[in-house]
């Protein structure tokens, strides 16, 4: 066995402990969940008895998680930088866990649009968390304000447009794969819009 696949056996049998603790299940009652016997399960846990896919997989669904996160490896990258985007005042983030999702940072000046045909809908969801100052977020007829510290989450599909409330803001805006290709389509079509265009 490689020292790899070593380090990964322990950190596997270190998540299979710490999500059963995390459940505040004895082993006896991950065992019965996962239907092998309780020394079995103590062995997994402490490394007396080898891993087994089958295994893996009915512990795995025992504790409501998957195989792939189960066994992913620890990635040495655990800090992520920005890209730039410069033209629109944005950083950048992709998250890992989940490729479509991106995080943008951007500081909005501009109002939201006046008149209710420039809110764009489109499939996907949204979330921002506003870091300072006022943002006022359009969502169909409504209009909320959401200061500093305070977040928002919701479906894109009702139009909707985002822009500060009497002075500058700064936002993180978290865009799902399907809010985020909605963004860019517009971007792509010159429309105009007070939202950030991850």
């Amino acid at each position: 066995m490689t020292q790899d696949s070593e380090d990964l056996d322990g950190l596997v049998r270190k998540r299979i402990r710490a999500l059963r603790v995390a459940q505040g299940w004895s082993l006896e009652e991950l065992a019965s969940r996962a239907k092998v016997s309780q020394s079995t399960l103590s062995r997994i846990e402490n490394g007396q008895r080898r891993l087994a896919l089958d295994q893996l997989v009915t512990l795995a669904r025992a504790l409501d998680t998957t195989l792939d996160q189960l066994v992913e490896n620890a990635e040495d990258d655990v800090i992520i930088s920005p890209m730039i985007d410069a033209s629109h005042g944005q950083m950048r983030w992709p998250i890992k866990a989940d490729p479509g999702m991106t995080v943008v940072r951007q500081r909005m000046t501009e109002p939201p649009p006046d008149s209710p045909s420039r809110l764009r809908a489109h499939p996907g969801r949204e979330w921002l968390v506003v870091l300072s100052g006022t943002a006022v977020l359009l969502l169909g007829s409504r209009r909320f304000r959401v200061e500093t510290n305070q977040a928002a989450e919701f479906p894109t599909m009702l139009p909707h447009a985002i822009g500060t409330a009497g002075g500058p803001c700064e936002i993180l805006g978290i865009f799902d794969r399907d809010a985020r290709r909605g963004h860019q389509r517009g971007d792509d079509t010159g429309e105009g819009s007070a939202r950030p265009s991850p």
